[in-house]
């Protein structure tokens, strides 16, 4: 069995050429979508089927999770809140919020797969330490405990419109103050603290999550390297300790605190081998595909699959499986027959 584990991106709103090449190698596993690939539902529908059409394994991927962090958001999609909107919420009425987190979850994942779109980077775990302008309003509260019955309520709300959910950022990124997209974040904070705050909720999931993305923050006090790229925080700690089974995400590749491992520059090559060897079941790499006609995602495929062959990679029979498994299992409701649905009427309602 071939380890599909490549997550590329495409850099308009309909395939060319390139794409179609890329999407059919046979290590190419998903693709992450973007407001640049959005001009309206059809649009979008229509090139979802065209990826499927291609790949009918191919994991299509969004980052959605509501507030600022929200990739469509006209032609009928319903603006989401952000996080922290039901964290306060909570403040003043707990079980109001859990519902409206469901009814989140719910919307959100049924108005995507009345396109096509398989799967949704949500929800956030991160604490809200006020330390993380990136996380910011991104993450639902403070309390660790509020955060995991928030989170699992979003995520129970996705499941019921049969979709699968990534949690993110393992263990925590609301902690460290720079921007993992142009820093190498740092956290100084001992093992037992991190497992304790920001990394409880994931224990306390450790039977909900379906998906993880780990954060490219370096716990200096745990271990040298990101942790997505670290075995001993996704192998050790959240598969061994902490028992999750589900699937890895790497973060974004091309982001700057995946760019350097022990101080030395990593060509994305590189950087995949060694976060698929640290315990990442599937990787990513964004926004290369509008940089010179997507070469550096031909030089990626390409290098991926010169390790493979030359025996350097190991194809994961289970890391695939895992990957198959965040695939939906039911057919979702056509936009037309989601309008007059009942259980989605009802979450549009009890949206915060």
């Amino acid at each position: 069995m071939t380890h599909a584990a490549l997550v590329i991106d495409i850099a308009g709103v309909a395939l060319d050429a390139a794409d179609r090449r890329r999407l059919a190698h046979p290590l190419t596993g998903g693709l992450v979508l973007f407001a640049r690939n959005f001009e309206g539902r059809r649009q979008l529908t229509e090139l979802v089927a065209e990826v499927k059409s291609i790949r009918p394994d191919c994991l299509v991927c969004v980052d959605h999770e509501g507030g600022r962090v929200q990739r469509f958001r006209s032609d009928g999609f319903t603006p989401l809140p952000a996080a922290r909107t039901l964290g306060e919420l909570w403040m003043s009425d707990p079980m109001r919020a859990t519902d409206a987190a469901s009814a989140l979850g719910h919307v959100l994942a049924a108005e995507l797969r009345a396109c096509g779109v398989d799967l949704s980077f949500a929800p956030v775990l991160d604490l809200d330490h006020g330390r993380s302008a990136v996380i910011g309003e991104r993450a639902f509260h403070a309390d660790a405990r509020v955060v995991a019955l928030l989170a699992k309520s979003v995520a129970h709300g996705m499941l019921r419109a049969g979709m699968a959910h990534c949690a993110k950022h393992f263990p925590g990124h609301g902690f460290a103050s720079a921007d993992s997209h142009v820093a190498l974040p740092a956290d100084s904070r001992t093992l037992a603290r991190i497992l304790a705050e920001d990394a409880a909720p994931y224990g306390w999931l450790s039977a909900t999550l379906t998906a993880v993305m780990p954060a490219h923050v370096v716990y200096s006090r745990v271990d040298h390297r990101p942790a997505g790229f670290s075995e001993r925080w996704l192998k050790e700690i959240l598969r061994e300790r902490l028992g999750f089974t589900g699937a890895v995400f790497s973060d974004d590749l091309g982001m700057e605190g995946a760019r350097r491992l022990d101080g030395a520059p990593l060509t994305f090559t590189e950087a995949a081998l060694l976060a698929l060897e640290a315990g990442c079941d599937l990787v990513l790499l964004c926004n290369e595909s509008m940089k010179a006609g997507g070469a550096a995602l031909d030089r990626w495929l390409g290098g991926v699959e010169r390790a493979v062959a030359d025996g350097r990679r190991e194809p994961d029979p289970d890391s695939e499986a895992r990957r198959l498994a965040l695939l939906p299992q039911t057919p979702p409701l056509h936009w037309d027959a989601l309008m007059h649905d009942p259980a989605y009427q009802h979450a549009l309602e009890r949206l915060p």
